[in-house]
């Protein structure tokens, strides 16, 4: 069995405002809700005009107000960019709201870069690399019934995120090393590896979460992957080359500007051939068929049963500004051939 999930970065490409990026979005969420996926998850980055998915909390409150059933979440809330507290009050709101239907899924990168990561802390110095396990420790408390304890100045005060809801939002640690799956095992929490970034690391990853939890239950992990998917391969290949071009931008230091399939096609190749390959060398690209074949390979490869896409489809310069169809395709046709096989 496999459960499908759907991670989206809000893209915005060339001419496209961010209201329609977003209206593009809610369509997406919409379908991936119709068609049975689990959860719909948006990420946190800063300082791209590529990519509208800046706050989290918002968005995921529009979402949920835009759909019935799917679970709606954070993929994920960059902790060290927000106070532990603001964040558990954030997500206890959205709890309170749509109870049941929460993820809080937390991690360490700044998502942006040090300029705005500097600006996001307020000036204060990076303390991550000592203290994000403790942030971490204290939003998980928080959103608990005990809440937290506070010694100031001689004095013990106690805290908890208000609103109190009635059931608390799942927190999930992501992370794309040993060091966050360590973390996870430790602090026992489900884990999600970010496959999709590089493809690389994920076995050992999982080996080392699964093999130091120490959690209640069983661990749960899931991985995520970059799709491309259309009605023959070679579509699915011209759909996935502006984000081709836009991860080459992005290694290559330059603002990342995201093109329809036909800008792509007429753009010099940034890279030599084997960087270029490089880029999407662990992506599912081609027909429904064999991209939902390439998720069960992932399943049983690492032994999971929940994969979350990432769309990678870009537009074509006849598609509409507030929609993304091939986005909507790859959804719904891989949710025909995994979701409906298990419901």
């Amino acid at each position: 069995m496999v459960q499908l999930s759907v991670l989206d970065l809000i893209p915005v490409r060339r001419g496209q405002t961010n209201g329609q990026a977003l209206a593009s979005s809610f369509s997406l969420a919409q379908v991936a809700d119709r068609a049975n996926c689990i959860r719909y998850w948006v990420a946190e980055h800063h300082n791209t005009a590529s990519v509208a998915s800046t706050n989290p909390p918002v968005l995921i409150a529009m979402l949920a107000s835009r759909t019935n059933q799917i679970i709606v979440g954070s993929g994920g809330v960059m902790l060290p960019n927000h106070a532990p507290l603001v964040v558990a009050e954030q997500f206890a709101l959205l709890e309170a709201a749509f109870p049941g239907r929460i993820d809080l899924g937390i991690g360490r990168a700044p998502g942006t870069d040090p300029v705005t990561s500097w600006a996001l802390r307020g000036g204060r110095p990076d303390q991550t690399g000592t203290q994000f396990p403790s942030w971490v420790q204290q939003v998980i408390a928080l959103l608990g019934d005990d809440g937290l304890g506070v010694d100031i100045d001689g004095r013990r005060f106690e805290l908890k995120a208000s609103p109190q809801p009635l059931s608390s939002p799942q927190v999930w640690l992501l992370g794309s090393s040993d060091y966050s799956a360590a973390l996870a095992a430790e602090l026992g929490l489900p884990y999600v590896f970010a496959h999709h970034f590089t493809g690389h690391g994920t076995e050992e990853a999982l080996r080392v979460y699964r093999r130091s939890f120490q959690g209640a239950g069983r661990p749960r992990a899931f991985v995520s992957v970059n799709v491309a998917v259309a009605e023959d391969a070679q579509t699915a290949h011209r759909l996935a080359l502006p984000y081709q071009h836009a991860m080459a931008q992005l290694r290559l230091g330059r603002q990342v500007e995201l093109m329809t399939v036909q800008q792509a096609e007429a753009a010099p190749q940034p890279l030599p051939d084997e960087a270029w390959q490089a880029i999407c060398e662990s992506w599912l690209i081609g027909e429904p068929h064999q991209v939902a074949e390439g998720i069960f390979e992932l399943t049983d490869r690492f032994d999971v049963d929940e994969v979350m896409i990432h769309p990678i489809a870009g537009a074509f310069d006849a598609d509409p500004m507030d929609r993304y169809p091939a986005r909507e395709f790859a959804v719904r046709e891989l949710a025909s051939r995994l979701v409906d096989s298990i419901i």
